[in-house]
């Protein structure tokens, strides 16, 4: 409601309200609480003192004495026979005047000398100045100058080897096969016996089929009549073949 705007008056304004009571939920409290308590208690209890609580005092007749921890050495345990002692030379006198011209051939100049190393060709490869060796940037050839460059490994050597003998013998079995499958030509004589065996064959399906009632009605005779009609098919297909090419091949086995 807007500033300035009061509400109509009412006789119900009058009645005092009643103050509400805001009821709050009961407070949580987990079921484990007593067992953590009492775990937690027992824990602060085992550490109360400095230490261990219980410990092994020695008795006091073994009271600590001086230097009693220390590592003790035997000075008299004379040296053993398997070790040899190998005493350095006793400094010369300053009275001793040391050997001088003693002619020798080893090159005493070249041996002080410091040969300077070669500094390993870089390449500065950005802007920011880093450097990386020469030989590994890849713009030096390097692996085209070895002795094995262009030449065909030897485990490619071994699988084109063993390539090639599994297709021989693929081959070779292949071969096998065409024989065993060969074509074999019919004669004559062996035409004509296979065409009359498929006339006779014929007569007899077509005289099984004419002995059919007119009327069918069963199943299995509608069944039976569709297996002679294919038959029959069959039968003349094949007697055509037969009767039209004279040299026939057939599989050998």
């Amino acid at each position: 409601m807007p500033e300035g705007v009061k509400p109509p008056e009412s006789i119900y304004n009058c009645i005092p309200e009643k103050e509400r009571k805001i009821e709050k939920p009961p407070l949580y409290m987990s079921k484990h609480r007593p067992a953590v308590l009492l775990e937690s208690k027992s824990n602060k209890d085992a550490r109360r003192t400095m230490g261990p609580a219980k410990i092994m005092v020695s008795p006091p007749d073994n009271y600590l004495k001086k230097r009693s921890t220390e590592a003790r050495v035997c000075k008299n345990t004379p040296p053993s026979k398997h070790v040899r002692t190998v005493r350095k030379p006793p400094v010369p006198l300053r009275t001793e005047v040391p050997l001088m011209g003693i002619p020798t051939k080893k090159a005493c100049l070249n041996t002080t000398v410091m040969v300077p190393k070669k500094p390993h060709p870089t390449i500065v490869d950005s802007n920011k100045g880093s450097k990386q060796l020469l030989e590994n940037s890849g713009l030096v050839p390097k692996y085209s100058r070895k002795k094995d460059y262009g030449q065909v490994p030897e485990y490619l050597l071994q699988r084109n080897e063993e390539e090639r003998i599994a297709q021989e013998r693929h081959e070779d079995f292949l071969k096998e096969q065409r024989e065993q499958a060969s074509m074999k030509n019919l004669s004559e004589e062996e035409r004509q016996a296979v065409l009359e065996t498929l006339k006779k064959n014929w007569d007899k399906v077509q005289h099984e089929y004419q002995c059919l009632p007119l009327i069918i009605e069963t199943l299995s005779r509608k069944t039976h009549k569709l297996r002679l009609e294919e038959a029959m098919t069959q039968l003349e297909r094949d007697i055509n073949l037969f009767e039209r090419f004279k040299t026939i091949y057939i599989p050998s086995n």
